[in-house]
Protein backbone atom coordinates (compact mmCIF):
# COMPACT_ATOMS: atom_id res chain seq x y z
CA UNK A 1 0.00 0.00 0.00
CA UNK A 2 1.36 3.43 -0.89
CA UNK A 3 3.19 5.11 1.95
CA UNK A 4 1.49 8.44 1.27
CA UNK A 5 -1.86 7.03 2.29
CA UNK A 6 -0.69 6.09 5.77
CA UNK A 7 -0.44 9.38 7.52
CA UNK A 8 1.37 8.67 10.72
CA UNK A 9 4.48 6.58 10.62
CA UNK A 10 8.01 6.72 11.97
CA UNK A 11 11.61 6.25 11.03
CA UNK A 12 14.55 6.98 13.36
CA UNK A 13 12.67 9.17 15.82
CA UNK A 14 11.12 7.85 19.02
CA UNK A 15 12.12 6.05 22.19
CA UNK A 16 15.74 5.79 23.20
CA UNK A 17 15.02 2.68 25.21
CA UNK A 18 13.72 -0.61 23.88
CA UNK A 19 11.92 -1.52 27.07
CA UNK A 20 9.51 1.30 27.79
CA UNK A 21 6.83 0.29 30.26
CA UNK A 22 3.34 0.05 28.77
CA UNK A 23 0.74 2.57 29.79
CA UNK A 24 -2.40 1.65 31.66
CA UNK A 25 -5.22 0.53 29.39
CA UNK A 26 -7.45 3.40 28.46
CA UNK A 27 -4.79 6.04 29.00
CA UNK A 28 -5.88 8.47 26.30
CA UNK A 29 -5.46 11.97 27.66
CA UNK A 30 -5.16 15.19 25.76
CA UNK A 31 -1.63 15.72 24.52
CA UNK A 32 0.56 15.26 27.55
CA UNK A 33 3.80 16.52 26.09
CA UNK A 34 6.60 14.97 24.11
CA UNK A 35 8.32 18.17 23.12
CA UNK A 36 12.05 17.64 23.45
CA UNK A 37 14.00 15.09 25.47
CA UNK A 38 17.66 15.43 26.50
CA UNK A 39 19.95 14.93 23.53
CA UNK A 40 21.79 11.68 23.16
CA UNK A 41 25.50 12.28 22.51
CA UNK A 42 26.83 12.36 18.99
CA UNK A 43 28.59 9.17 17.99
CA UNK A 44 31.80 8.94 15.97
CA UNK A 45 31.38 10.65 12.59
CA UNK A 46 27.96 12.18 13.35
CA UNK A 47 26.91 15.82 13.34
CA UNK A 48 23.73 17.70 14.16
CA UNK A 49 21.91 19.94 11.70
CA UNK A 50 19.12 22.05 13.17
CA UNK A 51 16.22 23.26 11.00
CA UNK A 52 13.35 25.50 12.10
CA UNK A 53 10.12 26.64 10.52
CA UNK A 54 10.71 29.90 8.64
CA UNK A 55 8.03 31.64 10.69
CA UNK A 56 5.32 30.94 13.22
CA UNK A 57 2.08 29.47 11.87
CA UNK A 58 -1.47 29.60 13.22
CA UNK A 59 -3.58 26.63 12.02
CA UNK A 60 -6.63 27.34 9.88
CA UNK A 61 -8.65 24.17 9.15
CA UNK A 62 -10.29 24.31 5.71
CA UNK A 63 -14.05 24.68 5.29
CA UNK A 64 -15.55 21.27 5.98
CA UNK A 65 -12.28 20.18 7.61
CA UNK A 66 -13.59 20.21 11.17
CA UNK A 67 -10.78 20.75 13.65
CA UNK A 68 -7.85 19.35 11.63
CA UNK A 69 -5.28 20.88 9.31
CA UNK A 70 -2.27 19.21 7.70
CA UNK A 71 0.38 21.81 6.83
CA UNK A 72 3.50 21.12 4.76
CA UNK A 73 6.58 23.28 4.32
CA UNK A 74 10.08 23.04 2.83
CA UNK A 75 13.18 22.60 4.98
CA UNK A 76 16.58 22.72 3.29
CA UNK A 77 19.41 20.80 5.02
CA UNK A 78 21.91 22.43 2.67
CA UNK A 79 23.63 19.20 1.65
CA UNK A 80 26.58 19.50 -0.75
CA UNK A 81 27.62 15.86 -0.39
CA UNK A 82 25.84 12.56 0.23
CA UNK A 83 24.91 11.98 3.86
CA UNK A 84 23.04 9.37 5.87
CA UNK A 85 20.30 10.37 8.30
CA UNK A 86 20.86 8.22 11.41
CA UNK A 87 18.49 9.98 13.78
CA UNK A 88 15.79 12.66 13.76
CA UNK A 89 14.17 14.67 16.52
CA UNK A 90 11.06 16.73 15.80
CA UNK A 91 10.66 19.40 18.48
CA UNK A 92 7.09 20.76 18.61
CA UNK A 93 6.78 24.26 20.01
CA UNK A 94 3.04 24.08 20.70
CA UNK A 95 2.06 20.58 21.88
CA UNK A 96 -1.49 21.75 22.61
CA UNK A 97 -2.26 21.67 18.88
CA UNK A 98 0.40 19.35 17.38
CA UNK A 99 -1.11 15.90 16.72
CA UNK A 100 1.79 14.40 14.80
CA UNK A 101 4.44 15.29 12.24
CA UNK A 102 6.04 13.45 9.32
CA UNK A 103 9.33 14.27 7.63
CA UNK A 104 9.70 13.37 3.94
CA UNK A 105 13.03 13.45 2.09
CA UNK A 106 12.76 14.70 -1.49
CA UNK A 107 15.71 13.83 -3.76
CA UNK A 108 17.30 16.47 -6.01
CA UNK A 109 15.12 15.43 -8.97
CA UNK A 110 11.95 16.39 -7.08
CA UNK A 111 13.29 19.56 -5.46
CA UNK A 112 12.14 21.90 -8.25
CA UNK A 113 8.53 20.67 -8.04
CA UNK A 114 8.49 21.25 -4.29
CA UNK A 115 9.99 24.72 -4.60
CA UNK A 116 7.52 25.68 -7.33
CA UNK A 117 4.52 24.41 -5.33
CA UNK A 118 5.66 26.32 -2.27
CA UNK A 119 6.19 29.53 -4.23
CA UNK A 120 2.70 29.57 -5.73
CA UNK A 121 0.95 28.95 -2.40
CA UNK A 122 0.33 32.05 -0.24
CA UNK A 123 1.67 32.08 3.30
CA UNK A 124 3.88 29.55 5.06
CA UNK A 125 3.81 26.24 3.22
CA UNK A 126 0.62 24.61 1.94
CA UNK A 127 -2.24 22.36 3.07
CA UNK A 128 -1.44 18.71 2.41
CA UNK A 129 -3.98 16.08 3.40
CA UNK A 130 -2.89 12.64 2.20
CA UNK A 131 0.85 13.15 1.69
CA UNK A 132 3.19 15.91 0.54
CA UNK A 133 0.50 17.36 -1.71
CA UNK A 134 3.05 18.07 -4.46
CA UNK A 135 2.64 16.54 -7.92
CA UNK A 136 5.91 14.89 -8.89
CA UNK A 137 7.04 14.57 -5.28
CA UNK A 138 4.58 11.99 -3.95
CA UNK A 139 5.82 9.02 -1.98
CA UNK A 140 3.91 6.48 -4.06
CA UNK A 141 5.82 7.61 -7.15
CA UNK A 142 9.13 6.90 -5.47
CA UNK A 143 10.22 10.54 -5.52
CA UNK A 144 10.07 11.15 -1.77
CA UNK A 145 10.93 8.95 1.18
CA UNK A 146 9.22 8.89 4.56
CA UNK A 147 12.15 9.27 6.98
CA UNK A 148 10.66 10.27 10.33
CA UNK A 149 7.50 10.85 12.33
CA UNK A 150 6.87 12.47 15.66
CA UNK A 151 3.83 11.56 17.73
CA UNK A 152 3.16 12.33 21.41
CA UNK A 153 5.73 10.65 23.64
CA UNK A 154 8.31 10.26 20.87
CA UNK A 155 11.92 11.24 21.38
CA UNK A 156 14.92 10.02 19.37
CA UNK A 157 15.74 6.37 18.74
CA UNK A 158 19.19 5.39 17.56
CA UNK A 159 19.96 2.08 15.91
CA UNK A 160 23.19 0.40 16.94
CA UNK A 161 23.78 -0.81 13.37
CA UNK A 162 25.64 1.17 10.70
CA UNK A 163 22.45 2.28 8.92
CA UNK A 164 20.64 5.43 7.88
CA UNK A 165 18.41 7.12 5.31
CA UNK A 166 20.50 8.15 2.30
CA UNK A 167 20.26 11.85 1.34
CA UNK A 168 21.87 13.04 -1.90
CA UNK A 169 23.31 16.55 -2.40
CA UNK A 170 20.51 19.01 -3.12
CA UNK A 171 17.88 16.94 -1.31
CA UNK A 172 15.10 18.80 0.48
CA UNK A 173 12.86 17.86 3.38
CA UNK A 174 9.11 18.36 3.49
CA UNK A 175 7.79 18.70 7.02
CA UNK A 176 4.11 17.80 7.38
CA UNK A 177 2.49 18.78 10.68
CA UNK A 178 -1.01 17.66 11.63
CA UNK A 179 -2.59 20.35 13.76
CA UNK A 180 -5.68 19.34 15.72
CA UNK A 181 -7.91 21.77 17.60
CA UNK A 182 -10.31 19.36 19.32
CA UNK A 183 -8.75 19.92 22.72
CA UNK A 184 -8.85 23.69 22.29
CA UNK A 185 -12.51 24.04 21.39
CA UNK A 186 -11.86 24.29 17.66
CA UNK A 187 -9.73 27.42 18.00
CA UNK A 188 -5.93 27.62 17.86
CA UNK A 189 -4.17 28.33 21.15
CA UNK A 190 -1.30 30.42 19.93
CA UNK A 191 0.86 29.79 16.91
CA UNK A 192 3.51 27.16 16.31
CA UNK A 193 7.11 27.37 15.15
CA UNK A 194 8.49 23.88 15.55
CA UNK A 195 11.95 22.60 14.69
CA UNK A 196 13.67 19.46 13.44
CA UNK A 197 17.13 18.27 14.43
CA UNK A 198 18.91 15.92 12.03
CA UNK A 199 21.72 13.55 13.01
CA UNK A 200 23.90 13.06 9.92
CA UNK A 201 26.97 11.04 9.01
CA UNK A 202 28.97 10.66 5.82
CA UNK A 203 28.54 6.89 5.95
CA UNK A 204 30.80 4.13 4.67
CA UNK A 205 30.58 1.59 1.83
CA UNK A 206 29.05 -0.76 4.41
CA UNK A 207 26.32 1.62 5.65
CA UNK A 208 22.87 0.04 5.25
CA UNK A 209 20.21 2.20 3.57
CA UNK A 210 16.99 2.40 5.59
CA UNK A 211 13.41 2.54 4.37
CA UNK A 212 10.08 2.93 6.17
CA UNK A 213 7.46 0.28 5.48
CA UNK A 214 3.89 1.06 6.46
CA UNK A 215 1.62 -1.89 7.28
CA UNK A 216 -1.95 -0.71 7.62
CA UNK A 217 -5.33 -2.35 8.09
CA UNK A 218 -8.93 -1.17 7.60
CA UNK A 219 -10.82 0.40 10.46
CA UNK A 220 -14.52 -0.48 10.68
CA UNK A 221 -15.59 0.36 14.22
CA UNK A 222 -19.39 0.62 14.64
CA UNK A 223 -21.11 2.80 17.19
CA UNK A 224 -21.49 1.19 20.62
CA UNK A 225 -24.77 -0.60 21.38
CA UNK A 226 -26.08 2.35 23.40
CA UNK A 227 -25.16 4.97 20.76
CA UNK A 228 -27.15 6.26 17.82
CA UNK A 229 -27.09 9.10 15.34
CA UNK A 230 -26.79 9.87 11.62
CA UNK A 231 -23.02 9.22 11.57
CA UNK A 232 -23.50 5.71 12.96
CA UNK A 233 -24.10 4.71 9.33
CA UNK A 234 -20.89 3.63 7.55
CA UNK A 235 -21.70 5.39 4.27
CA UNK A 236 -22.59 8.62 6.06
CA UNK A 237 -19.35 8.49 8.03
CA UNK A 238 -17.28 7.96 4.87
CA UNK A 239 -19.08 10.90 3.24
CA UNK A 240 -18.18 13.04 6.26
CA UNK A 241 -14.50 12.04 6.02
CA UNK A 242 -14.54 12.85 2.30
CA UNK A 243 -16.05 16.28 3.00
CA UNK A 244 -13.36 17.06 5.55
CA UNK A 245 -10.28 15.69 3.81
CA UNK A 246 -11.08 15.07 0.16
CA UNK A 247 -11.72 12.05 -2.05
CA UNK A 248 -8.26 10.48 -1.65
CA UNK A 249 -8.72 10.08 2.09
CA UNK A 250 -12.43 9.33 1.83
CA UNK A 251 -11.75 6.39 -0.50
CA UNK A 252 -9.31 4.76 1.92
CA UNK A 253 -11.90 2.78 3.89
CA UNK A 254 -13.18 0.83 0.89
CA UNK A 255 -9.76 0.62 -0.76
CA UNK A 256 -8.22 -1.01 2.29
CA UNK A 257 -11.03 -3.55 2.54
CA UNK A 258 -10.34 -4.56 -1.06
CA UNK A 259 -6.56 -4.69 -0.63
CA UNK A 260 -6.70 -6.72 2.57
CA UNK A 261 -8.34 -9.73 0.93
CA UNK A 262 -11.70 -9.29 2.60
CA UNK A 263 -13.63 -9.75 -0.63
CA UNK A 264 -14.60 -6.10 -0.70
CA UNK A 265 -16.95 -6.64 2.25
CA UNK A 266 -16.28 -4.67 5.46
CA UNK A 267 -16.02 -6.65 8.68
CA UNK A 268 -17.35 -4.34 11.41
CA UNK A 269 -15.95 -4.94 14.86
CA UNK A 270 -13.35 -4.03 17.45
CA UNK A 271 -10.52 -6.00 15.80
CA UNK A 272 -9.20 -5.37 12.30
CA UNK A 273 -6.32 -7.10 10.53
CA UNK A 274 -4.45 -7.18 7.23
CA UNK A 275 -1.76 -9.47 5.75
CA UNK A 276 1.11 -7.90 3.80
CA UNK A 277 3.24 -10.11 1.56
CA UNK A 278 6.99 -9.61 1.60
CA UNK A 279 8.26 -9.24 -1.98
CA UNK A 280 11.99 -8.67 -1.51
CA UNK A 281 14.71 -9.62 1.00
CA UNK A 282 15.02 -7.13 3.83
CA UNK A 283 16.06 -6.71 7.43
CA UNK A 284 13.66 -5.47 10.11
CA UNK A 285 15.32 -3.18 12.65
CA UNK A 286 12.53 -1.44 14.59
CA UNK A 287 8.78 -0.91 14.75
CA UNK A 288 6.14 1.58 15.81
CA UNK A 289 2.38 1.31 16.20
CA UNK A 290 -0.01 4.19 15.46
CA UNK A 291 -3.71 4.59 16.17
CA UNK A 292 -5.78 7.51 17.46
CA UNK A 293 -7.86 8.01 20.60
CA UNK A 294 -9.92 4.80 20.39
CA UNK A 295 -6.93 2.47 20.05
CA UNK A 296 -6.43 -0.30 22.62
CA UNK A 297 -3.72 -2.61 21.24
CA UNK A 298 -1.63 -3.25 18.14
CA UNK A 299 0.49 -6.17 16.99
CA UNK A 300 2.62 -7.10 13.97
CA UNK A 301 3.25 -10.82 13.44
CA UNK A 302 5.62 -12.56 11.06
CA UNK A 303 4.20 -15.66 9.32
CA UNK A 304 1.21 -16.11 11.64
CA UNK A 305 -0.26 -19.60 11.82
CA UNK A 306 2.96 -21.29 10.71
CA UNK A 307 5.81 -23.00 12.60
CA UNK A 308 7.92 -19.89 11.88
CA UNK A 309 5.41 -17.53 13.49
CA UNK A 310 6.76 -14.79 15.74
CA UNK A 311 5.65 -11.38 17.02
CA UNK A 312 7.90 -8.56 15.81
CA UNK A 313 5.96 -5.62 17.28
CA UNK A 314 3.63 -5.78 20.27
CA UNK A 315 1.82 -2.81 21.82
CA UNK A 316 -0.54 -4.54 24.29
CA UNK A 317 -1.76 -1.33 25.93
CA UNK A 318 -1.75 1.48 23.40
CA UNK A 319 -1.41 5.00 24.79
CA UNK A 320 -1.81 7.89 22.35
CA UNK A 321 0.51 10.03 24.46
CA UNK A 322 3.27 7.44 24.55
CA UNK A 323 3.87 6.39 20.94
CA UNK A 324 7.42 5.17 20.67
CA UNK A 325 9.62 3.47 18.14
CA UNK A 326 10.93 0.22 19.59
CA UNK A 327 14.11 -1.44 18.44
CA UNK A 328 13.79 -5.15 17.88
CA UNK A 329 15.96 -7.15 20.33
CA UNK A 330 17.90 -8.27 17.27
CA UNK A 331 17.38 -7.65 13.54
CA UNK A 332 14.99 -10.03 11.77
CA UNK A 333 15.69 -11.24 8.23
CA UNK A 334 12.64 -11.65 5.98
CA UNK A 335 12.07 -12.23 2.28
CA UNK A 336 9.72 -13.46 -0.46
CA UNK A 337 7.23 -16.00 0.85
CA UNK A 338 6.98 -14.31 4.24
CA UNK A 339 3.88 -12.51 5.53
CA UNK A 340 3.56 -9.65 8.01
CA UNK A 341 0.15 -9.31 9.64
CA UNK A 342 -0.93 -6.14 11.43
CA UNK A 343 -3.81 -6.38 13.92
CA UNK A 344 -5.45 -3.48 15.75
CA UNK A 345 -7.98 -3.45 18.57
CA UNK A 346 -10.18 -0.37 18.98
CA UNK A 347 -12.82 0.44 21.59
CA UNK A 348 -15.79 2.71 20.81
CA UNK A 349 -16.48 2.88 24.55
CA UNK A 350 -13.45 5.12 24.99
CA UNK A 351 -15.38 7.88 23.23
CA UNK A 352 -17.21 8.55 26.50
CA UNK A 353 -13.96 8.75 28.47
CA UNK A 354 -11.64 10.81 26.29
CA UNK A 355 -12.16 14.56 26.89
CA UNK A 356 -11.47 15.42 23.25
CA UNK A 357 -14.15 13.01 21.99
CA UNK A 358 -16.89 13.21 24.64
CA UNK A 359 -18.36 16.37 23.09
CA UNK A 360 -18.62 14.87 19.58
CA UNK A 361 -21.60 12.91 18.19
CA UNK A 362 -21.22 9.13 17.94
CA UNK A 363 -19.96 7.80 14.61
CA UNK A 364 -19.14 4.64 12.73
CA UNK A 365 -15.37 5.13 12.80
CA UNK A 366 -13.43 4.55 9.59
CA UNK A 367 -9.95 5.50 8.39
CA UNK A 368 -9.50 9.26 8.38
CA UNK A 369 -6.98 12.02 8.96
CA UNK A 370 -8.76 13.58 11.93
CA UNK A 371 -8.17 12.88 15.61
CA UNK A 372 -11.83 11.81 15.84
CA UNK A 373 -11.25 9.30 13.03
CA UNK A 374 -8.99 6.28 13.34
CA UNK A 375 -5.98 4.57 11.84
CA UNK A 376 -4.29 1.19 12.21
CA UNK A 377 -0.62 1.26 11.20
CA UNK A 378 2.35 -0.89 12.07
CA UNK A 379 5.42 0.96 10.84
CA UNK A 380 8.62 -0.99 10.32
CA UNK A 381 12.10 0.44 9.81
CA UNK A 382 13.75 -1.87 7.27
CA UNK A 383 16.79 -2.17 5.04
CA UNK A 384 16.81 -3.98 1.67
CA UNK A 385 19.46 -6.69 1.34
CA UNK A 386 20.87 -8.84 -1.41
CA UNK A 387 19.03 -12.16 -2.05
Amino acid sequence: MALATALAAVACGSDADNGAAPAEAGSHSAHAGGSSAPSQPLRAGERFVGLKMAEAYTPAPPEGGGSDEYRCQVLDPGLTATAFLTGTQFMPENVAIAHHAIVYAVPPGGAAAVREHDAKTPGLGWQCFGGTGVAGAEVEEGDAAWVDTWAPGATETLLSQDAGYKLEPGSLLVLQIHYNLLATGGKPVGSDRSAVRLRLTDGTPQTRELETWSLDAPVDLPCAADESGPLCDRAASIADVTKRFGAEVGEMADRQVEECNQGGVPKPGDIQTCDHKVEAPMTLFAGFGHMHMLGRALKVELNPGTPKARVVLDVPQFDFDNQRLMRLPSPVEIGPGDTLRVTCTHDAGLRKLVPQLKKLPPRYVVWGDGTSDEMCIGIMVVSPREP
